[in-house]
């Protein structure tokens, strides 16, 4: 393998480290700033940030800003304060390995999403449907699994008998039941990212204008629900670590690396990594002395087939749209050579 081509691989695998290594920095702050107050520190550096990388790479083609583009981006802000907000609260009831497990529910959300907004046509009678309804059900399965059943550690497992199914932790449940809340937002962000981006295309201005928006709304929300002021002190260099990291690999290096491979390879090579973030989830949490338990590996297992499943039936859909994309460019050729061949005889 060339070095050019074992690039986006690379990228893509730094990039699952990167999503994981978020979640352990929330993880380290957990005991010292709020989950509001890491949100406004993280959202307001990310700005900083973007600022001068927006301007800088958009400074000669900046497209003209019109209001509709400003109500778009304040949107864009609202779901993306939901998703980050609700991500993170899912994450501090629950693991990194549950957290990073219910994100692969974003493939199949946004599936359902697309054809209840009428994006996609539901063809009951197409594989590549059928294929994406039953891993999407199948992912939801796992996830509720995942939920609903936390289970002994993994290292000192025993059977469970039903009551003690039934009976699980409060914090458990909540925090996976918010995590899939927060994995439907970040469906439905994309979606709404995949219209703005269409009427303006510039990644940068368009994530400067959002992170603006999380920013003043994360903002907003501490200083209702922060009246105490030690909850805004940053008090240990771990936590600034850890801020820092959440500002640049958690949203500029991550979105540089997503289009950067998605113009080379497409959406689809870069969805098929994610699973990898549950590898790396669990040696992350084995780093950290944190439990494993059965649940988030049974719910793991459950979920990666219903992913790929989906995965399956897109790429299904996006090889019928290129074979049909290219039969019309050669019947439009074959008509436009016709043409020319009737001018010259005239």
């Amino acid at each position: 393998m060339k070095m050019e081509s074992a690039v986006p691989f690379i990228g893509m695998v730094i990039q699952q480290l990167a999503q994981v290594g978020l979640m352990v920095a929330c993880e380290v702050t957990s005991a010292g700033l709020t989950t509001y107050t890491f949100l406004f520190y993280s959202s307001a550096i990310s700005t900083l940030i973007l600022i001068p990388l927006s301007f800088f790479f958009h400074r000669s083609a900046l497209p003209p800003l019109w209001p509709t583009f400003i109500y778009g981006f304040f949107f864009l802000g609202i779901m993306g304060f939901l998703m980050q907000m609700l991500t993170l609260v899912g994450l501090r009831y629950s693991s990194p390995l549950l957290s990073t497990a219910i994100l692969q529910l974003v493939p199949g959300f946004t599936f359902i999403l697309a054809v209840l907004l009428r994006m996609e046509t539901f063809e009951y009678k197409s594989l590549s449907t059928v294929a994406k309804t039953i891993g999407t059900l199948v992912s939801i399965i796992g996830a509720l699994v995942a939920t609903l059943y936390k289970g002994p550690d993994v290292l000192n497992s025993t059977l469970t008998s039903l009551p003690q199914f039934l009976n699980q932790p409060s914090n458990w449940v909540i925090g996976g039941l918010v995590a899939m809340i927060g994995a439907l937002i970040t469906s439905l962000l994309i979606i709404s990212q995949a219209f703005v981006l269409k009427k303006y295309p510039a990644e940068l201005i368009v994530m400067l204008y959002y992170s603006c928006g999380v920013t003043l709304l994360s903002l907003a929300t501490c200083l209702i629900t922060q009246r105490d002021l030690s909850s805004w002190i940053i008090n240990t260099q771990p936590e600034i670590l850890a801020l820092m990291y959440s500002a640049v690999f958690g949203s500029v290096f991550q979105l540089s690396i997503n289009s950067w491979v998605v113009k080379r390879r497409g959406p689809l090579f870069v969805v098929m990594f994610h699973p990898l973030g549950i590898v790396f989830a669990m040696a992350a949490s084995l780093f950290m002395g944190e439990t494993i338990h059965v649940g988030s590996l049974v719910g793991s297992a459950i979920i990666v087939p219903g992913f790929y499943s989906v995965i399956w039936g897109k790429a299904k859909e996006w090889e019928k749209k290129k074979k049909s994309f290219g039969s019309n460019n050669n019947k439009m050729s074959l008509l436009q050579d016709k043409t020319n061949d009737h001018e010259v005889n005239l």
